[in-house]
């Protein structure tokens, strides 16, 4: 059935709501450019600060806080999406973003920077935002201090309706991607 005639009768705590289906201007597919645009206003926006939330981030802001890495006692353990932990992978955990969600994330004190795909629930120590995999905390340069300052800036953010929404870091990739195309190549004269 198409979403415009179809009915649906909700019940919440014994209250029934009848809400009618329409056809609605973001439900059509949206252009490259309308999909960039979207994600340079969510970098524009202030990083959320660690609030101790657990509710399910799923509009691309980033996230500003402190990030530890796993233990290597984790190694091989099954992670909330039901795939066993591999300590040399770019696995991250956070509790705010959704399973599956690319993110860029920056070591705030040295500016180095890793891509992380969510794969797990966590951490669960204080206002902490994020677990890295050991590979990418040493790349990030935060295994000997165990703790970073951190931004998290999600690339690409599943949505309920199965749909990937472009988040903050997209902006950031988008412009790299453009300075690097305005660069004159080097003449090998």
């Amino acid at each position: 059935m198409r979403r415009s005639t179809v009915v649906a009768i909700c019940v919440w705590f014994g209250v029934g709501v009848a809400v009618a289906g329409a056809a609605r201007a973001e439900d059509a597919p949206k252009s490259p450019a309308t999909v960039q645009a979207e994600a340079n206003a969510l970098a524009q926006k202030p990083a959320l600060a660690p609030g101790g939330s657990k509710v399910i981030q799923r509009g691309g802001r980033k996230q500003k806080g402190t990030a530890s890495f796993y233990s290597g006692y984790f190694a091989g353990k099954k992670m909330a999406n039901g795939k066993p932990f591999h300590p040399n992978s770019n696995t991250a955990a956070s509790k705010t973003l959704p399973l599956g969600t690319t993110a860029k994330v920056t070591n705030v004190e040295n500016g180095r920077s890793q891509t992380v795909t969510v794969e797990d629930r966590g951490p669960y120590v204080g206002d902490r935002i994020l677990d890295v995999s050991p590979k990418t905390a040493e790349q990030l340069g935060m295994t000997k201090q165990g703790l970073a300052p951190v931004v998290v800036a999600p690339i690409a953010v599943p949505q309920l309706d199965g749909s990937v929404k472009a988040g903050a870091g997209a902006a950031d990739i988008e412009r790299a991607g453009s300075s690097a195309a305005q660069r004159p190549e080097a003449s090998h004269d």
